[in-house]
């Protein structure tokens, strides 16, 4: 495990850019794609918003990015709740990416459908190479969940699909979410947490024994590195 704490979440949204751009210019050194996992709520907003400055989209070459999402609200994507129109409007919108390499996940359509089509997409994507995606960008609540992977629902341990399609009860309202099984086989993974209501939950993740249906977050557990912790002190407090 990597554990950065910065001092609030706007020094860790420059540090998570700086080190997101030197690792895409790493990756890209030695292949043609880098493939990233996005995720939704409010501490990556931030991120996205600087990653879209002149000073960052600079960077990034971006006509070589294939970007996904870690899990998604059936809800439109005109509904201001969809994690991928987030992403759209704070960055996607503003960097020359090829619209056939940016992949939703589909709200359109039957849950369960879009699950399993996501899941055709991603292994056509990814069978038969070394790692999936080159890094996952995960957040974590203040239940402990990560993606859609909440506490007492089957989904945490699904071993199989890749993309698992739920009704969660608490929102009622599907879900649809990557699975462990598909990101702990990522190149690299990275928590981006902020603010001191999340201080609880990263403590119980981090320290309490392996209890992933109290504490999801703890079934990502990478097979190709080690988890990267990237917080602020807020969010660290009770470590």
């Amino acid at each position: 495990m990597s554990l950065h704490v910065l001092k609030d979440i706007e020094e860790l949204s420059v540090y998570t850019a700086d080190w997101l751009v030197d690792y895409i210019k790493e990756v890209l050194s030695k292949q043609n794609r880098f493939s990233i996992v996005l995720s939704g709520g409010s501490t990556p907003k931030k991120l996205y918003k600087l990653l879209a400055t002149d000073k960052y989209k600079t960077q990034i070459d971006w006509q070589r990015l294939h970007v996904f999402w870690g899990d998604e609200r059936y809800v439109p994507f005109t509904d201001e709740r969809n994690n991928a129109r987030m992403a759209f409007e704070e960055l996607l919108d503003h960097v020359a990416i090829p619209e056939n390499q940016v992949h939703i996940i589909q709200t359109g359509i039957d849950p369960m459908t879009s699950a399993k089509a996501y899941d055709e997409l991603l292994h056509q994507y990814f069978d038969g190479q070394s790692h999936t995606f080159d890094l996952v960008l995960l957040g974590l609540g203040d239940n402990a969940h990560t993606l859609s992977l909440f506490p007492g629902y089957e989904v945490v341990t699904e071993n199989k699909k890749w993309v698992s399609a739920f009704f969660l009860k608490e929102q009622n309202m599907f879900r649809i979410t990557l699975t462990a099984e598909v990101v702990n086989r990522a190149a690299r993974v990275a928590f981006l947490v902020s603010g001191g209501d999340k201080a609880a939950a990263l403590y119980h993740v981090l320290t309490n024994e392996h209890e992933p249906d109290l504490y999801p977050a703890q079934i990502i557990q990478p097979f190709n590195s080690e988890i990267y912790w990237l917080t602020d002190k807020a969010a660290s407090a009770d470590l």
